[in-house]
């Protein structure tokens, strides 16, 4: 008999826990399901995006720093993620048998101490997750507000409390007179000075807090020179701004309505400018 029939095909490991606590969420009873922060690479090469709307906050995000980064802890978080990917249902089935532990009710869940609801596929698993574990709450993060407004809002479960974090590229989309939202800002004093509110002092006050949530920045030296003294608000709306420049004809230039374009004859020193160049380039 060949060698070959006797190799058992090869099963991805599953994470023996789903839900976990970190030692700021377990001082306030709070269990947390942790993905990779951002964009990586698998032992095997694969790529992933667990943040495809991230902005300016890559460049200081807590969960690509430290512990976050220890061998062990990386590779606890990426098999997590290759559950979700690798089977879905079954990680959704995984996730509802542990919630369903006594130990889990009345208390707090929140969705990613890193990552985000990086599709849709994602986000309506753990929406049927939240409906069927109604004695558990759960809070997250997100940047993904226009997935947000098409399949949460309209419908929201009642023990799903969540808060739109700035610093993403769908910052845009945000209204502080209306949503929920969080900003990261350099300090407490200057989350005072805006009038905003502390979230420090727990986690929770994020969602059950008033609207307008400050975080005050990590004290990582790097990090806080890139900040250097902005909120993430105004950092991405110094990127957004940028970009939006960049994406403008030269020299003002724009298509009129109703006129004739120069035909390819036009010469180089007319002060036309072929269709083809009107628009500019997106950065």
């Amino acid at each position: 008999m060949s060698s070959h029939a006797s190799v058992p095909a090869l099963v991805p490991r599953r994470p023996p826990r789903l839900l976990t606590q970190n030692r700021e969420l377990r001082a306030i009873g709070v269990w947390n399901w942790t993905l990779p922060a951002w964009a990586g690479r698998f032992p095997d090469g694969n790529t992933y995006n667990t943040c495809p709307s991230a902005g300016i906050c890559r460049h200081v995000c807590y969960a690509r720093f430290g512990t976050y980064t220890w061998p062990t802890v990386k590779a606890k978080h990426q098999a997590n993620l290759r559950f979700v990917l690798d089977d879905l249902p079954g990680w959704e089935q995984a996730m509802l048998a542990e919630l369903g532990r006594r130990k889990f009710r009345g208390t707090w869940v929140r969705i990613h101490d890193s990552g985000d609801f990086f599709s849709h596929a994602y986000l309506l698993a753990w929406l049927r997750i939240v409906r069927a574990r109604p004695e558990t709450n759960f809070y997250a993060y997100t940047k993904e507000v226009a997935r947000f407004r098409a399949l949460v809002e309209p419908d929201a479960p009642d023990n799903f409390l969540w808060v739109y974090s700035f610093g993403g590229t769908q910052d845009a989309l945000l209204d502080i007179e209306r949503d929920r939202v969080a900003d990261v800002f350099p300090d407490e004093v200057a989350i005072a000075a805006a009038g905003w509110h502390s979230q420090e002092a727990s986690d929770l006050l994020a969602v059950l807090g008033p609207r307008l949530v400050g975080i005050p920045a990590n004290r990582i030296p790097h990090f806080l020179k890139r900040l250097a003294g902005r909120t993430f608000r105004s950092w991405q709306g110094e990127v957004d701004a940028e970009r939006h420049a960049q994406r403008r004809p030269p020299g003002g230039l724009r298509l009129v309505h109703g006129a004739t374009p120069p035909g390819p004859s036009a010469s180089a020193g007319s002060g036309q400018v072929p269709a083809t160049q009107r628009h500019g380039r997106a950065a």
